[in-house]
């Protein structure tokens, strides 16, 4: 066990050690920004300094496996902490509240593991990347891209091809242009922690947006069937 580990507070640097190495990517910035928007709420010393348990890291850890997993905003996982039985080590839900486990990791198949994964044909697989709905990356498939597999094959038993789910892939492009839009004045500010707001807004507009989409195509449907 390391030294900070066995102590009952770390200081946020040694909090970014323990973090990093699941979270490469994680910032004294981006845990002031949590911090900010009541995510956690590490103790302070008589001077000032943050002071963080070995619950507040759980926290932690907790929060940005949500946000990289299940790509939840902020204040669906605030909610899951603040109201999901809080039945894990240290008062923090344990990862069925969002549906992901902390410790999972990181897809990356090849070819061949893909078409075993999504139970696909190699003619579909190669349509999907000829419509660019799908695109390997360095040759490695990841986690979008076995969703993207598996929908396209169980929509292909319904006569649905490649072919036809472009407009769905020109639909996604738009709302991230939406998303870039919204984000792009957050991205151009010199302020501490306007790239961890960037990011939160558009976690939140992706959310948004889905439940958009999903409300007009249950409308349309309605119509249709005449309901």
């Amino acid at each position: 066990m390391s030294a900070q580990a066995a102590r009952a507070f770390m200081s946020i640097g040694e909090v970014l050690e323990v973090l990093r190495a699941d979270f490469p990517d994680v910032t004294v910035s981006k845990i002031r920004f949590l911090e900010g928007e009541g995510l956690i709420e590490p103790q302070r010393s008589p001077s000032g300094y943050r002071k963080f348990t070995h619950a507040d890291v759980a926290r932690l850890r907790y929060i940005l496996t949500a946000q990289r997993d299940s790509y939840l905003p902020l204040r669906v996982i605030k909610d899951h902490l603040d109201t999901a039985g809080h039945d894990g080590p240290g008062g923090v839900p344990r990862p069925r509240a969002v549906g992901a486990e902390p410790s999972a990791p990181e897809i990356r198949l090849s070819r061949a593991e893909l078409l075993r994964a999504a139970e696909l044909d190699e003619e579909t697989l190669i349509e999907l990347e000829d419509y660019g709905l799908l695109t390997p990356v360095a040759r490695w498939y990841d986690a979008e891209a076995l969703t993207v597999a598996r929908a396209s094959g169980a929509l292909a038993r319904f006569g649905l091809h490649p072919r036809h789910l472009r407009v769905l892939k020109a639909a996604a492009e738009r709302e991230a242009g939406l998303v870039e839009q919204a984000v792009a004045p957050l991205l151009r500010r010199r302020a501490p922690g306007a790239v961890d707001q960037a990011e939160e807004t558009a976690r939140e507009l992706s959310v948004l947006l889905l439940e958009l989409h999903t409300a007009l195509v249950r409308g349309g449907l309605r119509g249709i069937l005449g309901r």
